[in-house]
């Protein structure tokens, strides 16, 4: 897009309830987490469950062996996930900063491995992390001259994550 050619922007911050629902609407995302006192990050597929975001990982993976070693409530992390217009960069992105715990129970990984494909296939991904959501923020950018913009709700909003 050419400089100075974008629409007018309005920016709508979101209440948790529409940043969950968002979220839940795509398959991928982001997670952020400390490796080594630096903060490292992933794209991984996700899928919503019971309130928490769910995602798939592999022994050997930093994030495993962070979630496993924690003895408290979990591993402090963050998580993103957006869906922008490249072209007119409008659109919205939810930001969760929450506790992950590795799930430990092998009939939860199984039904979590059922619910859920990995992003980049790796060998013996077979471990799954549970972050629940404490900080949920989220912002949409919508065109400033149309009226308020409610996003459409994808098949995937409605729990279908097929």
């Amino acid at each position: 897009m050419i400089r100075g050619t974008e629409p007018v922007r309005r920016r709508i911050d979101l209440d948790r309830v529409e940043a969950l629902r968002l979220l839940g609407s795509v398959p991928l995302g982001r997670i952020v987490f400390t490796r080594q006192a630096l903060p490292t990050i992933h794209p991984v597929s996700h899928v919503l469950d019971d309130g928490d975001i769910v995602i798939r990982t592999h022994e050997g993976a930093a994030l495993t062996a962070h979630a496993r070693h924690d003895e408290g409530e979990g591993v402090v992390v963050a998580y993103e996930a957006d869906a922008i217009d490249p072209v007119t960069r409008l659109g919205w992105s939810v930001v969760v900063t929450g506790y992950a715990r590795l799930v430990t129970a092998p009939g939860e990984v199984a039904r979590i491995r059922a619910l859920l494909d990995p992003w980049a296939p790796h060998p013996g991904m077979d471990h799954a992390v549970r972050i629940r959501p404490e900080l949920v923020t989220g912002v949409l950018l919508t065109d400033a001259g149309r009226h308020r913009h409610r996003p459409r709700r994808s098949r995937l909003s409605s729990g279908d994550h097929s």
